[in-house]
């Protein structure tokens, strides 16, 4: 199974992650999508799981999202702080005990295994911000095996 992972999109959909997303057989986007049409394309690639984030507004997203792919369970939410989760979050992995977290809002691609759960930030899509690179992740679960490879846009 392949997951496109993609966050801070901020009303921008490269052409490019569209091409790099080809042949994925979900996507997760971590917030801050700003137009429901950006969902919609990537929609036209493959189902898609995204929360809103911190500049979306009137968005038909919830703050957080669980679902299984494959053998593994992720929890999708935009401002994660995985050293200081708060008591609402914290609460909520101990509940779902998730495999994976994704995130974004950092615009900075990062990843940190705590305890046995990854916290994974593929970094951010929209137009450049803040002189950083921008980049999505390709996740890759095969025979029990997790491969993160991120793309650079």
């Amino acid at each position: 199974m392949k997951i496109g992972i993609i966050s801070d999109t901020h009303n921008y959909l490269d052409p490019a992650v569209l091409k790099i997303f080809e042949g994925v057989d979900h996507i997760l986007h971590g917030g801050d999508v700003g137009l429901m049409s950006i969902i919609y394309a990537l929609e036209a690639i493959a189902p898609v799981t995204a929360v809103f984030g911190n500049t979306d507004t009137d968005l038909p997203l919830k703050e957080t999202e669980v679902v299984k792919l494959g053998s593994r369970k992720f929890l999708v939410q935009h401002i994660v702080d995985p050293r200081a989760l708060g008591v609402a979050l914290s609460t909520r992995v101990t509940r779902e005990q998730p495999d994976i977290v994704v995130f974004g809002h950092t615009h900075k691609p990062a990843q940190e295994k705590i305890g046995e759960t990854l916290y994974f930030n593929p970094g951010y899509a929209g137009k450049a911000r803040f002189r950083l690179p921008r980049s999505i992740a390709i996740m890759e679960l095969r025979d029990g095996e997790l491969k993160i490879e991120v793309k650079w846009l």
